[in-house]
C-alpha cells in the first residue's frame, strides 16, 4: 500500500483500477493517505473515478466475452453471487449500475452488465456517476 501512496496520482489510479476488478484492494486507503499528504482532493477524485471505471469496464468486457461458467471459476464468484447480481439487475434495471461501487455485489453487477449486453454508453454513464459520487463523498468526509 505504501508503494501506491509513494506514486501519488499514478498509485491511486492503479489502486482504483485494481480495486474494481477481482483483486481485493482498498483504493479508499490510498485516497485518504494522499489527501493527508496534501495532494489535490479534486484531482484525486477524478483520478480514482477514472481508474475505478476502467477496472469496471474490464469486468464488463469479461462478462461480454466469457461464459458464466468461466466467469464463476475465474472470478471466484459462487453461483449464488452470480444469481444475486443477476436478480438485482433484472429487478431494478440499468439504474442498479449506480451501485457498482458497493462492496461484494458491485463487481458482479459490472460482469452481469457485460453478460446481458448492456449498451456500453449507458454502462459508462451510470458506473461513472456512482463511482464519482462515492469518491467525492469519501474525499469530503476526509477533509472535514
Amino acid at each position: 500500500m505504501d508503494l501506491l501512496v509513494d506514486y501519488g496520482y499514478i498509485g491511486l489510479f492503479i489502486a482504483s483500477f485494481l480495486a474494481a476488478t477481482i483483486l481485493p484492494l482498498s483504493s479508499e486507503l490510498v485516497l485518504g493517505a494522499l489527501i493527508i499528504n496534501g495532494l489535490s482532493p479534486q484531482l484525486l477524485v477524478i483520478v480514482a473515478t477514472i481508474g475505478n471505471v476502467l477496472g469496471s469496464l474490464t469486468n464488463y468486457a469479461l462478462g461480454y466475452w466469457a461464459s458464466q461458467i468461466v466467469l464463476q471459476k475465474w472470478l471466484k464468484m459462487s453461483e449464488s453471487d452470480f444469481v444475486k447480481a443477476e436478480e438485482k439487475f433484472n429487478k431494478y434495471g440499468l439504474p442498479v449500475l449506480l451501485f457498482a461501487w458497493v462492496p461484494v455485489i458491485g463487481d458482479p453487477l459490472t460482469v452481469i452488465a457485460g453478460v446481458m449486453r448492456v449498451r456500453l454508453v449507458w454502462f459508462l454513464i451510470l458506473v461513472t456517476i456512482g463511482k464519482f459520487l462515492r469518491y467525492y463523498v469519501l474525499a469530503n468526509l476526509l477533509l472535514v
